[in-house]
C-alpha cells in the first residue's frame, strides 16, 4: 500500500519548512509528496525546491478545494493523505495511515484529532477540538474530517469528485468530503494520531472562526441533508 500526501500552498513561507521536516522525519516514508501551489507570490516554493523528490503543481483558480482537487486528481497512489502547511505531523502518521486502511477494507476515510499551537490555554491541548467537534459528531454520528490532517481512498475519490461542492462560501470543504464518501464504508477517527496545526485562523478573525464557520457548517449541514 502506497500514500501520497497532498499540501495546497499559498505563501506559506513561515511555515511550510517544519511542514516538511516532519514529513521527512516519517518513520515509514511518504511514496510521493504533491506540492499545490496556488498562485504563491513569497518564498514558498524556492523554499520547497530545496527539498528532494517533491511534486510541484500549479492551480491556477484560486482557493482551498481547486488546489485540494488538483493535488488529489494528480495523486499516483492507492490512499491520499492531505495535511496543510502550516501543520506538523507526528513521526508515526504515514505508519498509522497505511496500518488503519491495511487492517479494515471497509474503512474509506482517516479523521485525527488537531491539537492548536500559540493559545494560552487551548496550546497542547486536544480537549478543544473534542470540544468543537461535539455538536457535529453528534448531528452526523462521526468525527468529520479537518483539513490539517485527514486521509481518503483514491478509488473513493474518483467516486465523488465530480459530485462534491465546489463553493468555499457554502460548504466546509473537508465536512463537504466525508459527508460524500460516507455512504462507501467508514470513516474511522485515529484518536491516537494527534497533529500539531496553527491557530492563527482563530487568533487573526476569531468571529469568523466560532461564528460565520458555525453557521456554514449548519447551513451545509441543512442543504447536504440527503447525505448526513
Amino acid at each position: 500500500m502506497k500514500v501520497s500526501v497532498v499540501i495546497p500552498v499559498y505563501n506559506e513561507e513561515k511555515l511550510i519548512k517544519n511542514c516538511l521536516d516532519s514529513l521527512i522525519m516519517q518513520d515509514v516514508k511518504a511514496d510521493e509528496i504533491i506540492i499545490v501551489d496556488n498562485n504563491c507570490t513569497d518564498n514558498t516554493i524556492n523554499i520547497v525546491r530545496k527539498y528532494s523528490n517533491i511534486r510541484i503543481i500549479k492551480e491556477k483558480k484560486q482557493g482551498m478545494i481547486p488546489s485540494r482537487n488538483t493535488g488529489f486528481n494528480n495523486a499516483k497512489y492507492e490512499i491520499i493523505a492531505k495535511c496543510d502547511a502550516d501543520t506538523v505531523l507526528p513521526v508515526d502518521w504515514i505508519k498509522n495511515i497505511k496500518y488503519n486502511f491495511s487492517r479494515d477494507v471497509s474503512i474509506v476515510g482517516i479523521s485525527m484529532p488537531i491539537r492548536l499551537s500559540e493559545i494560552p490555554l487551548i496550546d497542547q491541548s486536544i480537549v478543544f477540538f473534542y470540544i468543537y467537534l461535539f455538536i457535529p459528531r453528534l448531528m452526523i454520528g462521526f468525527y468529520p474530517f479537518l483539513g490539517p490532517s485527514y486521509a481518503i481512498r483514491k478509488t473513493i475519490w474518483n467516486k465523488i469528485k465530480n459530485i462534491i461542492c465546489t463553493d468555499e462560501k457554502k460548504v466546509h470543504e473537508d465536512i463537504d468530503l466525508c459527508l460524500h464518501i460516507k455512504k462507501y464504508g467508514k470513516i474511522y477517527h485515529d484518536g491516537k494520531t494527534i497533529v500539531d496545526s496553527s491557530a492563527r485562523r482563530i487568533i487573526n478573525n476569531p468571529l469568523s472562526f466560532f461564528g460565520e464557520y458555525n453557521i456554514r457548517f449548519f447551513k451545509m449541514l441543512y442543504t447536504h441533508r440527503h447525505l448526513a
